[in-house]
């Protein structure tokens, strides 16, 4: 498995986007994630993009995480955000969220930030579980969803 840093908008990046938001679509029934996000969000140092080929090199995995300091959405100072985590259906149950995760928390920490923040749904029991056993906890909402009924967030000291 290769591991790549690309910008948000690399057409990988945004293949598998619009797969995930396929995904949110048929488990929620919108129109997807609607958080704003920004190509820049994702540039070192404030952020990073990977996505994970396999070895013919088709894009079979990404997430990202960006820069979050304290603000009116529940972020605190040093926070990354965790947004657009996905592995194609495919590919799912061989470990690859976790290695894309693992890389994505290595970045943050490198880049100084000392807690990562994601928010996912309850319709997403895979991510939650996933999360619950990478070492993250409940925390306080924030973000776009903070209001929403199925939003769930969670953190993990860095």
């Amino acid at each position: 498995m290769d591991i790549r840093r690309v910008p948000y908008d690399h057409p990988d990046a945004v293949k598998l986007d619009a797969e995930v938001q396929a995904e949110y679509h048929v488990r929620y029934g919108d129109g997807g994630d609607a958080t704003p996000m920004d190509p820049a969000d994702f540039a070192p140092p404030n952020g990073v993009y990977l996505i994970a080929y396999d070895a013919a090199g088709v894009p079979v995995a990404s997430g990202g995480w960006r820069v979050k300091d304290a603000n009116g959405e529940g972020n605190l100072d040093g926070d990354a955000e965790l947004k657009r985590m996905y592995v194609i259906e495919q590919m799912r149950g061989r470990g690859l969220a976790r290695r894309v995760l693992a890389a994505l928390e290595e970045d943050a920490r490198a880049a100084g930030r000392v807690r990562m923040v994601l928010e996912t749904g309850t319709k997403q029991p895979e991510a939650i579980a996933l999360y619950a056993s990478s070492g993250y906890e409940p925390c306080e909402k924030f973000g776009y969803y903070r209001f929403h009924e199925d939003s769930r967030c969670y953190a993990k000291a860095l």
